[in-house]
This record gives structure tokens, C-alpha cells and sequence, in this order.
């Protein structure tokens, strides 16, 4: 095997070798989280044999997505280019040009800005008679963002109006104005996603040909990710569920673009076949009685209480949602749980020593 794999520590390591099936790795700022999946994706080519075609790794801004290919170039080498690394507006701007035919626009749409977007919006309302005082541009455009992001449509608002008359006209605005973004062959931002969703859900051809193609998925910062950006992510990982994704549940800078920290903290359920999760730091040791604690289950029903105990005293919003389910779910495979207590380390080892 390569020795490039020798400069991982060992939690590293577990997420580079865990390649089959779906996994979920936590990680904190300064964890080497990057350096992971840049060495997966090398595993994935050089030790099994995964076509770089094969392989996507997803994440949010254009410099985080050009400095991981940078790494992917340098440690993969040959091959390297084939590896489809985007964030996912540049993933799904990719597919939409070539398929969005399909679903009533050509496939040279215009994306607007955010100017595009407010000299649009003004005439809807306009058009519509409505107060532009009431209805200001950043505001609507904040709500129809909004609906976007939950893969809302504008049906969908019209019925959650009834006789809330403000969110009524919402409802027509957002209606007129994707209207009128159709009939200029025109996407805003949030509809990037929203449209490539709605893509592989009516041409599910389409969407069979994106999941025979990259079969082995990488999502950084997923945390961050919201219901439209999930459900696109699920659509492709549905048939092979070799999807990997790293985040940190106590953070999440997106709040305001409609992050939802719940596809984190509820992966293990969204998942059923979730190879582990891990906790993972720059540090670690196998050594109980030291500052920095890791803890090593083997999935096994019995071991659910001693497992609650140790869950239940570590911090971090999966660590307690994790124990919180610990009665009715069956272990995942392996837990690693950072503790930075001397004395949280004795009393897991002697609760490990009870129920070996």
C-alpha cells in the first residue's frame, strides 16, 4: 500500500480505508478533514481500483473546491483531472446545461444576479398593483430564497396562505416571478439546485446516468447544506449510498442561506446502513488514561446502556442526539468520543472493562 496513508493518524485512516456504503465523519477546525478526503479519493483510484470518472467531492465556496484540486492533482496524479471536484451551484449549473431541455427551458439559459433579480421582482410587483413599500425587494426575495432552499414551490405557498393575506401575495409574486424567469429562459441562484432536483425527479433516466457515473460521493462541509442541496445529494448517492460527508455539528455558517445542522445530526437515521461515525481530532490515542479519549464500540444491542453513559458526557449537539437514540437503534459500528477530562478517561475505561 502506499505510504502516503502512513502520514494519517489512525482516525484519519479508519475514514480513508471505510470506503463501501455511507459514512458520516466529524470534524472539527484544524482536524485534517481536507487531507481525508483528498487521500480517499487517492485510495479509492490506487488501492480499489475506483475509476476517477467515478467520483465526485462536493463543497460550498470556489476557493475551497480549487484548493481541494489542487490536492487532488497533486497526490492522484495521472487521472486526476477526471475527478469531478465542484460546489454544488457549479455541479448542478454542469448538468442543467446539458439537460434542463428536458424540463421546458433551452439549454443556454441566462443566470440572473442579484440586479437581474431586484429589476424583475420590481415589475412583478408592479404588474401585480401591490405596495412596494409593503413588499420590499430584499425581503420577498428573501422568502422566495427561502422556499427555494426548502424545494417549496409556488403551489405549495399558495396552500400554506388560506387567509394569511400577506403571505398570499407572497405566493403570487413568487408565482409571477418564476413565471416571468421562464419566459426570459432565465435561473436565479436558488434555482440552480431547486431545477436539477426537479430534473432527476421527472427524467429519472437522467438522473440514472448521474448515478451510474459517480458512484462514490464526497460532501465537505455538510453541515452547512440545506433541504434542496440534501435532497439532490440523496437523489445521486440513492442507488450505490456510497456517500461520504464530513462536518462539524457545532457549527454551521450558512444559517442564513437555510442551512439545516438537522441533516447532520439526523444522518444516522436518514442512512440506515451508516458504516460509523467519528469524532475526530489533530491528536489521538488509543491510550484510555489520557487527556484526549477515544472509545470504540462494536454495534452490538447489549452494549446500548454503557454506550448511553459515555454518549450522554461527551459534548456536541450529535454526540447527545446519538444517545438520545441509543435505546431504540442499534449501534453504529464504531463511535469514537473525544473527552478532554483525565477523569472522564478512567470511568470509560472501566465501563469498557464491564461489558467486554
Amino acid at each position: 500500500m502506499n505510504n502516503i496513508y502512513e502520514t494519517l493518524n489512525d482516525m484519519q485512516q479508519l475514514a480513508v480505508y471505510h470506503t463501501e456504503g455511507p459514512l458520516l465523519i466529524l470534524a472539527g477546525a484544524g482536524s485534517g478533514k481536507t487531507r481525508v478526503l483528498t487521500h480517499r479519493i487517492a485510495y479509492l483510484i490506487e488501492e480499489k481500483h475506483v475509476q476517477p470518472y467515478n467520483i465526485m467531492a462536493i463543497t460550498f465556496t470556489n476557493k475551497a473546491a480549487g484548493e481541494m484540486r489542487e490536492r487532488v492533482n497533486k497526490i492522484v496524479g495521472f487521472g486526476a483531472e477526471q475527478v469531478w471536484v465542484s460546489t454544488f451551484h457549479s455541479a448542478c449549473v454542469r448538468i442543467l446545461r446539458r439537460y434542463i431541455d428536458r424540463i421546458g427551458y433551452n439549454n443556454d439559459f441566462t443566470i440572473y444576479d442579484t440586479e437581474d433579480q431586484k429589476k424583475l421582482l420590481k415589475d412583478v410587483i408592479k404588474n401585480l398593483n401591490l405596495d412596494p413599500k409593503m413588499y420590499k425587494e430584499n425581503a420577498v426575495l428573501g422568502r422566495i430564497s427561502d422556499f427555494k432552499n426548502k424545494l417549496v414551490t409556488t403551489g405549495e405557498v399558495a396552500q400554506m396562505a388560506q387567509s394569511d393575506f400577506k403571505l398570499l401575495n407572497i405566493s403570487k409574486i413568487y408565482n409571477n416571478y418564476q413565471e416571468a424567469l421562464k419566459k426570459n429562459n432565465a435561473l436565479d441562484f436558488d434555482d440552480l439546485i431547486m431545477k436539477t432536483v426537479q430534473l432527476f425527479k421527472q427524467c429519472p433516466e437522467v438522473l440514472e446516468s448521474y448515478q451510474e457515473r459517480l458512484k462514490y460521493i464526497m460532501v465537505d462541509e455538510y453541515q452547512d447544506t440545506n433541504g434542496a442541496q440534501f435532497a439532490f445529494i440523496k437523489l445521486l448517492a440513492s442507488k450505490y449510498q456510497n456517500l461520504c460527508v464530513v462536518g462539524d455539528d457545532d457549527q454551521s455558517i450558512y444559517k442564513f442561506r437555510g442551512a439545516d445542522i438537522s441533516n447532520i445530526l439526523q444522518f444516522d437515521l436518514k442512512n440506515p446502513k451508516l458504516g460509523f461515525v467519528t469524532v475526530t481530532d489533530v491528536q489521538c490515542t488509543r491510550d484510555l488514561s489520557q487527556a484526549k479519549v477515544y472509545v470504540t464500540f462494536l454495534g452490538k444491542q447489549e452494549r446500548n446502556d454503557a454506550g448511553m453513559k459515555i454518549l450522554k458526557q461527551s459534548k456536541g449537539f450529535i454526540r447527545s442526539t446519538l444517545a438520545k437514540r441509543m435505546t431504540i437503534r442499534k449501534m453504529p459500528d464504531l463511535i469514537f468520543i473525544q473527552d478532554t477530562s483525565l477523569e472522564q478517561g478512567n470511568r470509560i475505561e472501566r465501563i469498557l472493562k464491564d461489558i467486554q
